[in-house]
């Protein structure tokens, strides 16, 4: 696997020694399941709502800078910024609120309110234990690094976070370290994640989120087979075309130009592919991609007999987003004006750099044990088809909270 450095930019002085914060959140994606409880189904459904709007935001971000396959959790994002908001104050504070949508949820009665419905709807997801979705936080602070007790306090309850201490002016033995940490918690799928540090980094907060599972109607491998997949007019690849005749849940969203399939995993996880229709520019759908859509969506399905074609693929991307999210008003958190003091009372602290990386694969079963089960439907009439031969969206997510885990688009299947 291939892993993209990070490192840490140069610390401007002004008078004093500007201190770094890096934050890295690496997304490891390999097909999952999950568990309702019952929690406070309102609460839980507003950030559930606000983190898809999110979502979509943050695509037509990067969306705007390539016509490339796109892959990333906005949960493992906006839980990193949950804890930022515990740790920000003033202006800092708000811009987070506004980029996230999570003004509306903030109440200045409470203000342990939304890291408590972070920590609620993790808890939501992950109770029965069943669901393969590991997410952690770590904060990685220098010796003698003088940090609030409070927001060390609040990291842990929310976040379950791990707190160690790194000797950060020994650049090669805190990045074995962070790495070996980044290793273990994404079940050694993602090594090497950081190639150097800057010797003046003073704290490095990471998020890890590790999702596997299986299809709850498994392909059949000895079916796949070679199929054209058509990127646009005048590109067309041979891609791996996995095939299942099955009962499926789908709708169609006739003004928008596009179908919605249900591929559900097993414990209460379900993909939803988005698929325009021949001849539909995607560029014009994914400006009208909402939370309102998706659940219009997930409301509208309908069960029927189909024939599913759709590509296996496998996508792995890593994003900057200390430099996408000053376009979504998030800005002075990466400057020297960051208000980070409920973190620390130390002056010129800031956010350096915001890595993250998320990768996806999609095959047959997701689990090899789910192979001996395929089996065939004899039907009376051929079945209505849903052919994945072109560019799509595609979301994973929780279906007893709505909560968007992951959402991808794909342009090539054989383009990683």
């Amino acid at each position: 696997m291939i892993v993209h450095p990070a490192f840490l930019n140069q610390i401007m002085v002004v008078q004093k020694i500007k201190m770094g914060f890096i934050i890295i959140l690496t997304s490891m994606c390999f097909l999952t399941p999950v568990h309702q409880t019952q929690i406070p189904a309102v609460t839980i459904s507003d950030l559930s709502l606000k983190n898809i709007d999110f979502a979509m935001n943050l695509y037509r971000q990067i969306s705007s800078y390539h016509d490339q396959n796109i892959f990333f959790s906005p949960l493992s994002i906006s839980t990193s910024f949950g804890a930022l908001l515990m740790a920000s104050d003033g202006v800092t504070h708000e811009e987070i609120l506004r980029g996230l949508n999570l003004e509306q949820l903030q109440r200045a009665d409470q203000p342990e309110l939304i890291p408590k419905l972070f920590q609620l709807l993790h808890e939501n997801i992950t109770q029965n234990g069943s669901l393969k979705l590991d997410q952690g936080m770590a904060l990685f602070m220098q010796q003698n690094f003088d940090v609030e007790k409070t927001f060390v306090n609040q990291i842990k309850k929310f976040f379950d976070a791990d707190i160690k201490t790194v000797d950060f002016s020994d650049t090669k033995g805190s990045t074995r370290f962070i790495n070996e940490y980044i290793k273990h918690k994404t079940k050694n799928k993602v090594t090497e994640m950081i190639s150097t540090l800057d010797t003046q980094t003073q704290l490095m907060l990471i998020n890890t989120i590790f999702f596997q599972g299986a299809w709850q109607v498994p392909f059949n491998p000895n079916i796949t087979h070679r199929e054209s997949f058509y990127i646009d007019n005048y590109n067309v690849v041979q891609v791996p075309m996995m095939v299942k005749e099955d009962k499926f849940f789908m709708m169609e969203d006739i003004p928008l130009g596009a179908r919605v399939l249900k591929l559900p995993y097993q414990e209460g996880v379900s993909m939803l592919i988005l698929l325009p229709n021949k001849g539909m520019d995607y560029t014009v759908i994914d400006d009208e991609i909402t939370a309102e859509k998706f659940i219009s969506w997930v409301k509208r399905l309908q069960k029927i007999k189909l024939e599913v074609n759709i590509p296996k693929f496998r996508i792995e991307q890593s994003y900057s987003l200390h430099n996408l999210l000053p376009h979504m008003g998030v800005a002075s958190l990466f400057s020297n004006s960051a208000n980070l003091t409920k973190l620390s009372k130390d002056k010129g602290l800031k956010v350096s750099e915001m890595l993250h990386k998320a990768v996806v694969e999609v095959d047959e079963m997701g689990t090899t044990a789910a192979a001996a089960t395929a089996t065939g439907i004899t039907p009376y009439s051929l079945p209505r088809t849903f052919i994945v031969n072109r560019p799509f969206f595609f979301f994973i997510y929780h279906e007893a909270t709505n909560c968007l885990l992951f959402m991808g688009r794909v342009i090539d299947p054989n383009n990683n």
